[in-house]
């Protein structure tokens, strides 16, 4: 097994080497074309000069002798090719012999793919639209190449064999540090991914990318160990919470039983009535987990109408208006009228998020302190805030209120609760498509916001 590094690594410099095979050969393949479309143009320049020298000779002449034109005996045989003079009637005047050519010292340098074939060109000489004679143009290769020809080609195909390997180990460098930029927040990743499946939330990833996608999984592998380590914690808290919220009303009815059986404490109707506080004090920790399982398992019924929310807030005002009176609690209720309230919702479920939120900021908020419910609409929410000015809410705790019997240290031990009012709050909230926000500062008191969409 590879790393990512090392695949990278591997499919950077084979993409590269072939990329550059590729460019070198069409560019070998092009430049050779080109070379040899000019060389046979060459060629063709050449043997039109050699048959005009022919027809020039004998316009002054008037004939062909064994002298006519024998000066580019010497050139052809430095060219390379080989020359034969003949008349009309394609008699022979004069000719050269091949095989000296072929013994030339130049030819021997000449790597072309005809080399040692033997080929002859008849081109006819004209006078005056007559035709006065032929001269063959010979050779052994389809394209004469002079040793500076050769040696140009050489050097062009050494050059593009350099470039290419210093392309190469330039692109291999690249790959290099290219795939260490992209394997390494991987890799870290990777092994926070094997840390998580251990069950280790403890660690982050810090190694950077400028890369925006593996800097986004960078940052949600953190985010999700940060919520798995929140949720570990909450599993762990919840275990103890549970077993704290059924053990108490049981030790006490245990304790309380054992002890009348005993004799220690007399029967009366005082004491059966404590005791059967614990009993329906237990009994409603039982129902609210019950209605939770209800909510997590999508089995709860909404009976889903149109309902006017300044109903359902006024009507929860007033319920725990005496309540907060008595407590020497300011209690306001503020509504900017002429508004339209008007929403689908299920109407019990909705008054019991109030009655939950309400019932709670009374609990927490000492005497001589004060609740105010501000409710107003814009052209799409209906918004209801909820603040008091009570104990408020520790910042480590602020996240998790919404969480099962979830309860801060400070409220866990001084007031009754089972920790799972806010819990069943947001289930009902999500049913309608609300939202819930918590704003709060330990010792100054909490702000709830909740926020409707008003029906289109």
């Amino acid at each position: 097994m590879q790393s990512i590094r090392k695949r990278l690594s591997i499919l950077f410099v084979i993409c590269s080497i072939i990329a550059i095979l590729l460019i070198i050969t069409f560019v070998n393949i092009t430049i050779n074309k080109k070379f040899n479309d000019y060389m046979v143009d060459t060629q063709n320049k050449r043997y039109q000069r050699i048959v005009s020298y022919f027809e020039e000779i004998y316009k002054r002449d008037g004939k062909w002798d064994e002298s006519s034109g024998v000066e580019l005996m010497h050139e052809a045989y430095m060219g390379n090719y080989c020359l034969t003079l003949l008349d009309s009637n394609e008699k022979t005047i004069w000719g050269m012999n091949a095989n000296d050519i072929k013994n030339n010292i130049h030819l021997s340098s000449m790597p072309t793919q005809n080399s040692g074939v033997y080929t002859t060109n008849r081109f006819e000489i004209k006078v005056q639209n007559k035709v006065v004679g032929y001269v063959d143009i010979g050779q052994y290769s389809s394209i004469l190449l002079s040793e500076e020809d050769l040696n140009f080609k050489d050097s062009i195909n050494k050059s593009m064999i350099s470039s290419g390997i210093l392309t190469l180990v330039i692109i291999i460098v690249i790959s290099l540090y290219f795939s260490k930029q992209f394997s390494n927040p991987i890799k870290q990743v990777a092994n926070m991914s094997v840390r998580l499946s251990k069950g280790k939330f403890d660690k982050v990833s810090s190694v950077k990318s400028n890369i925006e996608e593996l800097e986004n999984l960078r940052e949600s592998v953190n985010v999700l160990a940060e919520k798995l380590k929140n949720q570990d914690m909450l599993r762990r808290r919840l275990v103890s919470d549970i077993s704290h919220e059924i053990r108490t009303p049981l030790n006490v009815l245990q304790n309380n039983l054992e002890a009348m059986i005993d004799g220690v404490f007399p029967v009366s109707t005082e004491r059966l009535n404590y005791l059967n506080d614990e009993v329906v004090r237990f009994g409603r920790l039982l129902n609210n987990l019950n209605v939770l399982k209800e909510f997590e398992s999508e089995s709860i019924k909404c009976n889903f109408q149109k309902i006017d929310l300044d109903d359902i807030v006024k009507s929860v005002y007033e319920d725990f208006y005496m309540a907060a009176v008595n407590k020497n609690i300011t209690f306001n209720y503020y509504i900017k009228t002429e508004q339209n309230y008007i929403l689908t919702g299920d109407k019990d479920k909705l008054k019991q998020v109030f009655i939950n939120i309400i019932s709670n900021a009374i609990k927490f908020t000492k005497e001589d302190g004060h609740i105010a419910i501000d409710m107003y609409s814009d052209n799409k929410n209906i918004v209801v805030e909820i603040q008091d000015n009570g104990v408020g809410i520790k910042n480590e705790d602020l996240p998790f209120i919404f969480e099962r019997l979830y309860r801060g240290d400070k409220s866990r031990h001084e007031t009754e609760g089972s920790g799972l009012g806010l819990t069943i709050v947001k289930n009902i909230l999500d049913l309608h498509m609300a939202t819930i926000e918590a704003q709060s500062e330990e010792g100054k008191g909490t702000k709830f916001i909740i926020s409707f969409t008003k029906d289109l």
